[in-house]
């Protein structure tokens, strides 16, 4: 069992997408998302010129960009989510957030991992923040049982994400190795049919660590230019690619603009 706390820093990988049905479809990118620990955010972000907390910058990391209900903006971060643990019976000693930060103001996170860690240093639980590009979120608040290095989890999927899918009878499976030197998070969407399922979509994140520094992040910011309007502009690129193939919007179910479920 690996006990130690991860370190703040900066995960530079490769997201791949892989759609089975109805029909096939295969993207990939690089991306790189950041490792914060928020209680302490202003220790560890303050010395860097390039990334700020809750101010305007090169990059930036706000706290109104997260949490489990976007109409309580009032606290900071971390106690919205220590609130939250508490409701469902956790307590977090510590808690990091792997994100993708603001570039010069603007984000948009299809999914932000939240690692909570007890007074043991053993991880307790992950929280899946997911977001779609209508304005939802859900929360998927994971506890984990036992921790060996490598983490598989499931629940059903409670978000209108993709506006080609339905979100009725369908499931995440989640496998996921905490961020330590590397990170990786592997996720696939199936159907239930009958006693068993289907894979309908795989989506993989696999990275390695850098410090969080400012050379990193001014490097970044030229390797990888507008990283967020990157992503929500693919999505939509993506989304015309495959109405070109033949496949129809799905009616979007209403939808609360912020959820949580507990697997």
């Amino acid at each position: 069992m690996n006990n130690d706390k991860p370190r703040s820093g900066i995960y530079d990988g490769t997201v791949v997408h892989q759609r089975f049905r109805p029909k096939q479809h295969r993207l990939s990118y690089r991306m790189f998302q950041v490792l914060l620990d928020l209680d302490r955010l202003d220790l560890e972000l303050t010395p860097l010129r390039f990334l700020s907390h809750n101010r305007f910058n090169l990059f930036g990391f706000n706290d109104r960009d997260h949490g489990p209900d976007q109409t309580d903006l009032h606290a900071p971060l971390k106690d919205r989510i220590r609130t939250l643990l508490r409701k469902h019976g956790l307590e977090a000693d510590r808690l990091f957030l792997l994100t993708m930060p603001r570039v010069l103001g603007f984000v948009f996170n299809p999914i932000s991992v939240y690692f909570v860690y007890g007074r043991t240093s053993r991880l307790k639980a992950v929280i899946y923040e997911v977001n779609n590009t209508f304005g939802n979120r859900h929360s998927y608040v994971m506890p984990v049982p036992k921790e060996n290095g490598h983490i598989r989890q499931g629940t059903d999927k409670r978000l209108h994400v993709s506006p080609f899918m339905e979100t009725h009878d369908m499931s995440y499976a989640f496998d996921l190795t905490p961020p330590t030197d590397a990170f990786a998070l592997n996720i696939r969407l199936q159907r239930k049919v009958g006693a068993g399922a289907e894979d309908m979509l795989f989506a993989g994140f696999a990275a390695q660590r850098k410090d969080l520094t400012d050379a990193q992040l001014w490097r970044l910011f030229w390797t990888v230019p507008l990283l967020t309007l990157k992503v929500v502009a693919g999505i939509h690129w993506e989304a015309a690619k495959l109405m070109l193939k033949g496949l129809w919007l799905k009616p979007k179910p209403p939808t609360p603009r912020s959820g949580v479920s507990v697997g």
